[in-house]
């Protein structure tokens, strides 16, 4: 592996604005390789590692004018919109460094149904489905089947396309929503029905360079807004890592199964994946299955998976995009990691904005706490000596604490988590139980 040299700094510019993005940030900021570090459009806690940047994360042609004028060596893509919209492709054509996967493979998380067709394709183990462009065709499928399924739409929704329905009814009001609707836009103008799989779920990340599969630490996300897995599904309420779920022998079954016969499926067809891939693991009683294929980070996994992550991430990148990531390594701290979200009252629905945030320095302040900030911005009356947060969306922060036991992890962070207080703020009671019951077993 090689290491890092304080002699080749380099200007780097992270894209996006959410939880992800501050956790990516704060961990480039320790790389010796980071000179000058940028961050559009970002966050107020971004504000404190990165340099701001006023250009949205959709407008490709503006930040690539921005790259050029500053001489980015290296851009990381957050955020999965910019990578469907072809990025990295504008990126690559003008000479500049960018870690994510070309526009056609993006698809794998831009589509639904083209990720589906391509596990299908390698032989990657996923639920039965069937795809449709018609709303009356899927309606009249859903008259032969039975509950329990899932709808998707096809399209990108921010994580809230996909819904789970316990009876034949639910399922055909989800498609109406999605298809007829249009409570998605285009992105549900076409769905896959399928099989609903039964079991726990995980995440596996992995870095890939086209050849090779480097995985990151397990996580597990927690998607639903109540505890207990009730209520609407979010963009993600917390995750801790490592996920016991995950054992060693599943880990190179999903790797086996899954992850390695798409890395290399698609390297055989001329399309090497660089990046982050991201696959959404069940285990079920027949064995982990993959329920979906991110290209990017996962939100909020990585806010629990770097704060363990001892390699420089620069490097591990650098690698990626370099296509040496056969002779790399990474190290990991052996402590578990938990992050959970904190929201404004109401979110995934409706929400106010504009809430004064307070106990941030008391929270940060506590030894192995971190808080990521995903929506907030500075206030008017914040000063050097006291910076005033407000909210600005439904997910505010991700309060982070790594625990030499994963019991030890969850009490901390939700000490820290108390230390906090908004106006109807919100947040889960259970993040991490899962994996204290399996530990306890």
């Amino acid at each position: 592996m090689v290491k890092s040299s304080s002699s080749d700094k380099i200007r780097i510019l992270v894209i996006g604005s959410g939880g992800r993005e501050h956790a990516l940030s704060w961990k480039i900021a320790q790389s010796p390789r980071c000179g000058k570090l940028y961050c559009a459009p970002g966050n107020g806690g971004i504000s404190e590692v990165a340099e701001l940047v006023n250009i949205h994360a959709e407008d490709i042609e503006g930040l690539l004018r921005f790259a050029m004028e500053q001489k980015i060596g290296l851009t990381v893509v957050g955020p999965e919109v910019p990578l469907v919209g072809g990025i990295v492709d504008e990126f690559s054509r003008n000479g500049l460094a960018v870690f994510g996967p070309a526009k056609e493979l993006a698809r794998l998380e831009g589509s639904k149904i083209f990720a589906k067709e391509m596990m299908k394709k390698f032989g990657v183990p996923t639920a039965d489905f069937k795809a449709f462009d018609e709303s009356d065709d899927a309606m009249k499928y859903l008259e032969t089947r039975k509950g329990p399924l899932v709808v998707k739409a096809d399209g990108l929704c921010a994580g809230k396309g996909v819904v789970v329905c316990k009876y034949i009814e639910d399922a055909k009001d989800a498609v109406k929503k999605m298809m007829r609707d249009r409570v998605f836009g285009d992105a549900g103008s076409r769905v896959i029905i399928e099989e609903c799989l039964e079991g726990e779920e995980a995440s596996i990340l992995v870095l890939s360079d086209g050849k090779t599969a480097l995985p990151l630490a397990s996580s597990q996300d927690h998607k639903r807004v109540f505890d207990n897995d009730r209520g609407p599904n979010t963009g993600g309420m917390g995750a801790y890592s490592p996920a016991p779920v995950v054992t060693d022998g599943l880990f190179k079954k999903i790797m086996d199964t899954v992850i390695h016969p798409m890395i290399n499926g698609l390297a055989k067809e001329g399309k090497p994946y660089k990046g982050v891939l991201y696959a959404g693991i069940m285990f079920t009683k027949d064995g982990p299955k993959a329920l979906e294929f991110n290209v990017r980070f996962g939100d909020p996994e990585t806010q629990a998976i770097l704060p363990r992550l001892k390699t420089d991430l620069v490097d591990a990148i650098l690698a990626s995009i370099g296509g040496t990531l056969d002779n790399f390594k990474l190290e990991w701290d052996s402590r578990a990691c938990v992050s959970v979200c904190l929201t404004s009252g109401g979110y995934p629905g409706d929400y106010e904005k504009g809430k004064e945030i307070k106990g941030l320095e008391d929270a940060a302040g506590m030894a192995d706490v971190v808080v990521f900030h995903a929506g907030t911005k500075l206030g008017g009356r914040a000063t050097d000596a006291h910076r005033l947060f407000l909210t600005t969306g439904g997910r505010v922060l991700n309060v982070t604490a790594l625990g030499g036991t994963i019991e030890h992890a969850i009490n901390t962070v939700y000490e820290a988590a108390g230390r906090i207080h908004f106006d109807r703020m919100h947040y889960r009671k259970d993040i991490g139980h899962k994996a204290l019951l399996r530990v306890k077993v």
